[in-house]
């Protein structure tokens, strides 16, 4: 970059700050957004949405328990195309310091810790029941979460959670293990996929036909290429074959660019080859960062050549932490920014992908597989007991 455009660039990073605007947002359009920012603007609402979904990976809250509420909620998801949600609470909460010079709302906002916050669990079951209309019910799936994953009472907390709420429960997770930056920032021991808890976690899911939502980076920020946590993932899911896994964001996060996407997506298929009870979801960043960096040229070949050879094992998700309001916007010089309307963009980003699968497949991964991994008790009453 010249050096007239660089101060050009900083220059309008200043103002933006003066404005009360952070920089990085404008850093990162500059590098990756544009063309998905381009596309977007021809596919948000109020245009209908291409296809139905189910949204297999979402967060009622965010980091510190704020919520858009129900209303919102439904109306983001009826907006989209989203029949079916996983319903799940925050297992953490962001620890708001004396000296914070603003109160933290994402993990990322200051240097402030997390801890382990039990309650979000409750509260979830509480709005299911108090909040949701009877009418729109059976389309959520609620999900526990609120656990440390490094503590072996943990599994106790699942137990009495089950008991509180008998029958309401259609799963387990996200489980954090290994998570970029928020391991680090959380208190207490390092949580990972295959901790002794979790171990315990995974059999009685394994026994009580509830699957596991497990979020286990495939490594660190630092080594990301040689793939140090692999082999957690691979021993929970070896270890507990009678328990169905979905491994999110398919084990990839930020700072993973050293990790080469074809010979990554060879890998993850003999791994899927190896067990048939594991699952992926494509939710978060990693599908416009990796997996299809370009929207008008869709997912590499390599990862549609893997979803294509397994459409039963892979789902989409909105990973959308408490917020799925959507403001009424106009495109702006052809673009209409995703980070105002995030529901909306991280629902309808995947049609890129449906769109070149085909049609049984695009089904398999929008709806159905999500469906199908739910507990036979569930599908039963979905009308889906095959």
């Amino acid at each position: 970059m010249k050096r007239r455009d660089f101060c050009k660039l900083m220059a309008a990073g200043a103002a933006g700050l003066l404005a009360g605007g952070p920089l990085w947002p404008m850093l990162t359009e500059a590098k990756t957004n544009r063309a998905w920012w381009d596309w977007f603007c021809g596919q948000a609402p109020p245009r209908p949405p291409a296809f139905r979904v189910c949204d297999s990976h979402f967060h009622f809250y965010d980091f510190v328990q704020h919520t858009d509420g129900i209303p919102a909620l439904i109306e983001a998801m009826d907006r989209n195309g989203v029949d079916h949600i996983m319903f799940s609470g925050m297992p953490l909460i962001k620890k708001w310091d004396r000296d914070a010079h603003q109160a933290p709302v994402y993990y990322l906002d200051n240097n402030g810790r997390t801890y382990w916050y039990s309650a979000t669990d409750m509260l979830l079951a509480r709005t299911l029941l108090d909040k949701v209309p009877e009418k729109e019910r059976s389309r959520f799936h609620p999900f526990i979460c609120g656990f440390n994953g490094t503590d072996l009472y943990a599994v106790e907390h699942v137990e009495r959670m089950l008991d509180a709420y008998d029958g309401l429960w259609h799963g387990i997770g996200e489980v954090f293990g290994h998570r970029d930056d928020l391991t680090n920032m959380t208190f207490g021991e390092t949580a990972r996929g295959d901790h002794p808890a979790l171990m315990k976690i995974y059999q009685l899911a394994g026994r009580l036909d509830l699957p596991v939502v497990l979020h286990n980076n495939v490594s660190s920020q630092g080594r990301p290429a040689e793939l140090l946590y692999w082999p957690e993932v691979e021993r929970a899911v070896g270890e507990n074959p009678m328990t169905r896994f979905i491994w999110a964001h398919a084990g990839l996060s930020r700072h993973f660019e050293d990790i080469d996407q074809a010979r990554y997506a060879a890998r993850l298929g003999t791994l899927l080859e190896k067990h048939p009870n594991l699952h992926i979801d494509l939710s978060w960043m990693v599908f416009e960062d990796y997996i299809a960096p370009d929207p008008l040229a869709g997912p590499s070949k390599a990862w549609l050549d893997l979803i294509g050879s397994f459409p039963t094992r892979f789902m989409i998700g909105s990973d959308s932490i408490g917020r799925f309001s959507e403001e009424a916007l106009t495109c702006a010089d052809g673009r209409r920014d995703p980070r105002l309307m995030k529901y909306a963009f991280n629902i309808r980003k995947y049609h890129v992908l449906l769109e070149r699968l085909r049609p049984a497949a695009a089904r398999m991964v929008a709806r159905d597989n999500f469906l199908d991994i739910l507990p036979a008790r569930v599908r039963k009453g979905l009308g889906r007991e095959g």
